[in-house]
């Protein structure tokens, strides 16, 4: 199964920011929880906060964007991109594409 782009930058840097921005508003989901976020990516574009496209796929996958779940993700990427197997498993099972 093929990576989200917004997993592949945040977990490799594959695609690049800007491709994986652009990639996400080419197919926008109807999500409600979604819809501010590409607000943000169509003004800001690539210069968004990680954080901020951590928090839309919290929305894409249908929990609640908050904190603690950002955080959460946070904690799993910064340690799967140091060569923890296990964060990058709990990354990709939180989000749903493991």
């Amino acid at each position: 199964m093929a990576l989200h782009p917004l997993d592949g930058y945040l977990l490799d840097g594959r695609p690049s920011k800007d491709d994986a921005v652009a990639a996400v508003l080419a197919d926008r989901s109807s999500i409600d929880g979604a819809q501010a976020f590409y607000r943000a990516l169509d003004l800001l574009g690539s210069k968004v906060a990680d954080e901020a496209l951590i928090a839309l796929r919290l929305a894409l996958i249908g929990e609640a964007v908050d904190d603690d779940g950002v955080l959460r993700l946070r904690g799993h990427l910064t340690a799967a991109r140091k060569g923890d197997a296990a964060a990058r498993a709990a990354y990709l099972a939180a989000v749903e594409t493991a």
